[in-house]
């Protein structure tokens, strides 16, 4: 991996309510398949929060105006920005509607300084949003430029006033600070948040065997951003030049009607094309050719793999961008040939072979139609779940957005199940395998007693007062234990007054043959899961 290269990110923040044409000042909370997305501040004040489910958000913010996300306008507003970009240097490459970046090493030369390229850059940006949007209508843009598009980002976002601009070799210094959730990988951030690793600074100082051991490839690409080491290249382009896909369109179209089946059958010849040299693409550039022979490019990046669904998703934005009725951006004619051209490829990750080997064809059909599914509903929409490890079995297996990519440790088949290649890290406190059939959501309270109708509880050094007899919830009739094994006693978080949790598992066999597991916290006991 190559050092990282100076780069300036412009980021509109907000833009999901920008593009939907909402005052800073009013209470709106706007959501995608039942999740925050984005709140005004007034909504924020209240603590509204992204990510935070509808219930919860609407709660704490009553009066906020519930709104949609509408991801096809935020892609058709943000495109003036990208194309007025254009004229800075032609390498602008856009992450999502609402932010875009490209490397300072280019235009440094025309624009003499960093100062100097951050003014003009701020400029354009606001010229084109005053334009699309209306003078007052927008927050604006911040600029961060900083050593790698990772810690670019996040300059922009923490920006103080319009930009900031992080010195070079700078980087490491201004990320030690962050929190770990600025790695935008929710998951991996509790655990480093649960493990007292609540910086970017302490996950960058930890020795590299030990976060390749605990947390395999995806904690060392997240050490490697925290530490500023994120040597991602912008404008790659020395890719074989038969990895690229186009097609021609006769008649010309200018209706992204026309243009947007056809353009979803490009996006999976695409993948197809990549998938067969076991390759990914993170970086894919859209170009048109119109009937007039004006030549649109735009280059789409994501921070790891561009999935299936995703690529769909940004070939029809960037339609979107083009052939909407804003002169600035429009063509002067139709499209007559669409051609997607990888500009940065990787290895792809490894695939889960079918039970009696090979991907079986089923599996294949139900990720096309989960792919399809999530187009219709929308990133997010739908959800897989993926092993994670811990102790407790609810954390153990969580539900994330399909498509999922592999990481090291885990196996994952084109439905994006996640299953442990093995038993994983070990939890110290954890039950022994098979795992339960059913965990409860809402465990049931229960009364465990001895023979002689005494409760049983479980001491602080792990030890059962008497053997459990009788297991009985509330006024209905118990059942009898025929056998048990544990108890399994945790301590976690114990340098944690605030978040400190002892608990101890058991295991039981009911007389009629039932398997369930008990678990007593704070001398309760409750059944928190079953077996088959």
């Amino acid at each position: 991996m190559t050092e990282p290269v100076r780069t300036l990110v412009v980021h509109c923040p907000d833009w999901p309510l920008t593009a939907l044409g909402v005052a800073p000042s009013d209470p709106v909370v706007v959501f995608t398949a039942g999740r925050v997305v984005a709140a005004s501040v007034a909504a924020r004040a209240v603590g509204v929060v992204e990510g935070q489910s509808r219930r919860p958000a609407q709660a704490m913010c009553p009066e906020a105006i519930v709104l949609e996300r509408d991801e096809v306008l935020e892609a058709r507003r943000f495109e003036p920005v990208a194309a007025a970009l254009s004229d800075i240097t032609p390498w602008v490459e856009v992450q999502r509607p609402g932010t875009c970046a490209f490397g300072v090493r280019g235009p440094f030369r025309l624009f003499g300084s960093e100062e100097s390229l951050v003014g003009s850059t701020t400029a354009t940006a606001m010229e084109a949003l005053d334009d699309t949007l209306g003078t007052g209508a927008h927050p604006g843009c911040r600029i961060g430029v900083a050593d790698g598009p990772f810690a670019a980002g996040l300059a922009s976002r923490f920006a103080a006033g319009n930009a900031l601009v992080v010195p070079t070799g700078g980087t490491p210094a201004f990320l030690a600070p962050l929190p770990v959730e600025a790695l935008e990988r929710p998951d991996l951030a509790d655990v480093l948040v649960r493990l007292g690793l609540t910086t970017l600074g302490s996950l960058a100082g930890l020795p590299v065997t030990d976060v390749a051991g605990r947390f395999g490839s995806e904690g060392l690409v997240a050490q490697r951003l925290a530490a500023g080491l994120d040597g991602r290249q912008l404008h790659v382009v020395n890719q074989p030049p038969d990895l690229a896909v186009g097609m021609d369109m006769d008649p010309p179209v200018d209706r992204i009607e026309q243009v947007a089946f056809a353009a979803r059958s490009l996006a999976e010849l695409f993948q197809d094309a990549l998938a067969q040299r076991g390759l990914a693409c993170t970086c894919v550039a859209v170009e048109a050719e119109t009937g007039h022979g004006e030549r649109l490019v735009r280059r789409w990046r994501d921070e790891g793999p561009i999935g299936a669904v995703a690529l769909v998703d940004q070939v029809r934005w960037q339609l979107e961008g083009w052939l909407h009725d804003s002169p600035a951006v429009r063509p002067s004619s139709g499209l007559v040939r669409l051609d997607l051209i990888p500009e940065e490829v990787v290895k792809a990750g490894s695939r889960q072979v079918g039970f009696w080997g090979g991907t079986t064809a089923a599996d294949e059909r139900a990720g096309r139609a989960l792919s399809k599914v999530a187009v219709m509903l929308g990133p997010g929409s739908v959800r897989v779940p993926e092993w994670r490890g811990g102790r407790d079995t609810a954390e153990r297996f969580a539900l994330v957005p399909f498509p999922k990519e592999p990481v090291d440790g885990l196996v994952g088949g084109s439905t994006g199940l996640l299953s442990p290649s093995t038993d994983g890290p070990p939890w110290p406190g954890m039950l022994p395998s098979p795992a339960p059939a059913a965990v409860h959501s809402e465990p049931i309270a229960v009364e465990v007693v001895d023979a002689d109708g005494r409760p049983v509880l479980v001491d602080g050094r792990g030890v059962v007062s008497s053997e459990p007899a009788w297991v009985f919830q509330g006024s209905e009739a118990g059942f009898g234990v025929a056998s048990w094994v544990g108890p399994w006693p945790t301590d976690e978080r114990w340098w944690d007054p605030l978040r400190h949790r002892r608990r101890a598992s058991m295991q039981v066999v009911s007389d009629d043959g039932m398997a369930r597991l008990l678990v007593q916290e704070g001398g309760c006991w409750k059944v928190v899961a079953t077996y088959d």
